[in-house]
């Protein structure tokens, strides 16, 4: 059995997201949110929510053992970027990227 969660349009650049997200990849999930939970990076906040969906999401199914819960993919893909402009010398303006997330947890049954 599977369970999925998903988070779009997080306010988190994916390059940064996807450091953390390797970490977690093929972890039990108890061990996962511990990783997550004391990791000092807004991105590991973001995707501690996201197991932790994934994992209420896992409970609703029938059957299923949520202690024995993998981490089985984490899949972070880019959104729509925010578009702003920065005032600099001489009258002159720069481009500046808001990067935004969808995130994608996957969760798997593992075998012991």
């Amino acid at each position: 059995m599977e369970a999925k969660a998903i988070a779009k349009y997080q306010r988190v650049s994916p390059r940064k997201t996807r450091l953390v997200a390797k970490n977690v990849q093929g972890l039990p999930v108890e061990d996962a949110m511990n990783l997550l939970r004391f990791t000092p990076n807004k991105t590991a906040g973001v995707l501690y929510a996201v197991v932790k969906s994934a994992l209420a999401n896992a409970s609703q199914l029938g059957g299923v053992d949520v202690d024995a819960m993998v981490v089985k993919e984490v899949v972070v893909n880019e959104g729509p970027s925010w578009k702003r402009f920065m005032p600099r010398a001489q009258g002159r303006a720069t481009k500046i990227h808001k990067r935004t997330s969808h995130i994608t947890v996957i969760l798997a049954e593992g075998q012991d």
